[in-house]
């Protein structure tokens, strides 16, 4: 090795100029002496990789919420919706994996019944009329959505007993039905 003060500008070290695989040896040697200078990044260093997790493990995907609280209905949607609605100051972790299971289950309960009366009908798809078939003749689901209005849905096929007509009776005299006071 030249002292820096013979060397001259033009001259580099041999590593520089070529990177042959005598250069590589002696460059790692150069590491090898000098340690705290030089660190290697990659996915073998505990200072390696990208960021979180435990070198090589692999990645894991997130979990979402709703899978570790076992429910289809977006449980983190629900929270933000929670939020910025501004319905309290304070927000427990409980308030939005509560709401989606009260959620889901009453989505269940509705699709369940409304699914039975298309089957009733001999439909194979749900349509208005049915969800209105199912929640009418449920008498929670009447209760919970009583001042609902579902539209295209239909009235239950109700005729009052005073609009029949009467039955005729065989003993009788004749004369018109519409006669008789």
């Amino acid at each position: 090795v030249v002292p820096h003060s013979q060397r001259s500008t033009h001259s580099l070290p041999s590593s520089v100029h070529h990177h042959t695989k005598s250069n590589k040896a002696s460059s790692a040697n150069l590491t090898n002496n000098n340690k705290s200078s030089i660190t290697m990044s990659g996915k073998s260093g505990k200072t390696g990789g990208k960021g979180k997790g435990k070198g090589g493990r692999g990645e894991k995907k997130a979990t979402t919420s709703s899978v570790k609280a076992g429910l289809q209905f977006p449980v983190g949607r629900i929270g933000r919706y929670l939020r910025q609605g501004k319905y309290a100051t304070r927000m427990g972790a409980g308030a939005p994996v509560y709401l989606a299971a009260v959620l889901e289950y009453l989505c269940a309960e509705i699709l369940e019944l409304a699914g039975n009366a298309a089957r009733d009908n001999k439909k194979s798809r749900i349509i208005p009329r049915h969800i209105t078939l199912a929640v009418k003749n449920d008498e929670e689901l009447n209760r919970l959505l009583g001042n609902v209005t579902i539209a295209a849905g239909g009235v239950l096929p109700n005729i009052h007993a005073v609009l029949l007509p009467k039955k005729s009776a065989t003993g009788k005299k004749g004369g018109s039905a519409s006669q008789d006071y």
